[in-house]
């Protein structure tokens, strides 16, 4: 099998959760487990989202979990202001 860097592909799911999660629940936030089990076994077992062999369709992510699921998110995918301006005209 191919070997990888599983850190980051965990830091890249918790991006891409944060993404697709909807905020406002009583954990802090769903999102849809459409992730690899591996990586999503990895992230629940470090704390950063729920049980994901529940039967439900979504992963809980704590408060804390969605600050840092954004705090990647934006790390991989954000744009500067300056990007954004630029982009604008």
């Amino acid at each position: 099998p191919m070997e990888y860097d599983t850190e980051k592909v965990d830091e890249l799911t918790m991006a891409l959760l944060y993404r697709a999660a909807h905020e406002g629940t009583a954990v802090g936030a769903r999102a849809w487990k459409e992730f690899d089990w591996d990586t999503l076994n990895r992230l629940h077992a470090r704390g950063l989202t729920g049980n994901p062999r529940s039967k439900a369709r979504s992963v809980t992510l704590s408060p804390e979990a969605v600050r840092r699921a954004q705090e990647l998110f934006m790390k991989y995918f954000g744009t500067t202001n300056t990007e954004q301006d630029r982009s604008a005209a």
